[in-house]
């Protein structure tokens, strides 16, 4: 099969994380020239070729680099065109990207949102095979005002179509997480799709945090890495309302897939034997694991032996669990390969 040429999905992708080493490369060789930064390379900084950031690696990568990098409009509109690009040259049809907005130097949040939208706006237009919605992220070390704050932004902000809770699974730890609770529940009543990290790590898949981010009726769960038996019987018993965004090659980089090292261990297959659960795998931040959603595919076709009928259901599985609406699924169940 040619898993480039096939349609499929991304439902999993954050925004910065999608950056190529070779755009902020790019982004970088600018603001060098011009004076604006003391950063080092970024070519040095994350070298071509290395993709084994664990979860105490990965985060620094964002805080003291590259947000540092993308502080103005130039910047945030060739990073934003050049991952849309890169999804696009991938087969990607449909794609919703994530992010956690954060005033920088230049821009304040609400600014920083809307130069995202019209980049992707402007893209879809003239590129009309992609189409792009954007989820705005909560982290789990933020505030209530801060999170709250961007409740707010993505209910003022038509083309957002869904909230996230993402960030460092160490911090608020166990029933923590229940700070966000009336947020979140805010967001589903407004009509906000609501997809949440869970069991990413050991630390963050305790009983309690599964009973909240539960509680919050999300329409989809990312990773979902640390479940125990119990969990997985709970997750299991609402298959009718729930999708698993699952990551191979991010799990398997970053030494997170719990029951060895390679793709044979990954959870995929544990989750595929679970009748009626459905999958839709995600790239989580092919910037920094380099492996497109092309290559995902490819992986678990070798790996666990799916054969091409198989995955061209596989790609079509998430189409009832899009946030881009009802227009949106049947462009998407008439261009996808049955």
């Amino acid at each position: 099969m040619d898993f480039v040429a096939l349609p499929k999905i991304e439902l999993h992708a954050h925004l910065t994380g999608s950056i190529s080493r070779q755009t902020l490369h790019e982004i970088w060789l600018k603001k060098k020239a011009a004076g604006e930064t003391d950063l080092d390379d970024p070519l040095l900084v994350i070298p071509e070729g290395k993709h084994d950031y664990n979860l105490e690696t990965f985060f620094p990568l964002f805080s003291k680099y590259i947000y540092a990098l993308l502080t103005d409009e130039p910047s945030i509109r060739h990073a934003t065109h050049s991952v849309l690009q890169s999804f696009l040259q991938d087969g990607v049809v449909y794609l919703e990207l994530r992010t956690t907005p954060r005033p920088t130097p230049f821009l304040s949040t609400t600014q920083y949102i809307a130069i995202l939208l019209t980049t992707i706006a402007a893209f879809e237009a003239s590129h009309p095979a992609l189409h792009t919605r954007l989820i705005l992220s909560i982290d789990r070390r933020h505030d209530f005002a801060t999170a709250s704050s961007i409740l707010d932004l993505a209910l003022s902000t038509p083309d957002v179509v869904g909230l996230d809770l993402c960030g460092d699974p160490a911090a608020r730890l166990a029933g923590e997480v229940a700070l966000f609770t009336p947020l979140f529940e805010r967001a589903r009543a407004e009509g906000l799709g609501i997809t949440v990290h869970f069991a990413e790590a050991e630390t963050s898949a305790s009983a309690a945090e599964l009973k909240t981010l539960l509680g919050w009726r999300p329409h989809r769960l990312g990773h979902v890495i640390w479940e125990d038996a119990d969990a997985k019987r709970e997750i299991a018993l609402r298959k009718d309302e729930l999708c698993l965004e699952l990551c191979l090659s991010c799990n398997v980089h970053a030494g997170m897939v719990k029951s060895g090292s390679g793709f044979d261990d990954h959870h995929f297959g544990e989750w595929r034997a679970v009748e009626g659960v459905k999958v839709s795998l995600g790239t989580d931040d092919v910037g920094i694991f380099g492996s497109p959603l092309s290559n995902e595919y490819r992986l678990v076709a070798q790996h666990f032996r799916l054969d091409d009928p198989q995955i061209c259901a596989l790609a079509r599985e998430p189409i009832d669990h899009i946030f881009g609406g009802d227009l949106e699924k049947e462009r998407l169940r008439k261009i996808m390969w049955p």
